[in-house]
């Protein structure tokens, strides 16, 4: 499982490396995204839900994450 660390990012989104990284990886490989930030974590699940990826969700405090397998 491949994972992104966007916690503490203050110089742009951090929707961005967790993008970047999806377009990367190939079918199949699972992927994890934690995000410190609700409303890029927001974001980022309505994108999965558009795209029909089933995603897994943990809340750990301020730590927000997804988990998916790509398609």
């Amino acid at each position: 499982m491949k994972t992104i660390d966007t916690c503490g990012q203050q110089h742009y989104s951090p929707l961005i490396p967790a993008i970047k990284t999806m377009c990367e990886v190939g079918k199949g490989e699972k992927l994890e995204i934690i995000m410190d930030d609700a409303a890029a974590f927001n974001d980022m699940k309505e994108y999965l839900a558009e795209q029909q990826i089933g995603f897994r969700e943990i809340y750990d405090g301020e730590r927000m994450t997804l988990q998916f397998t790509m398609d």
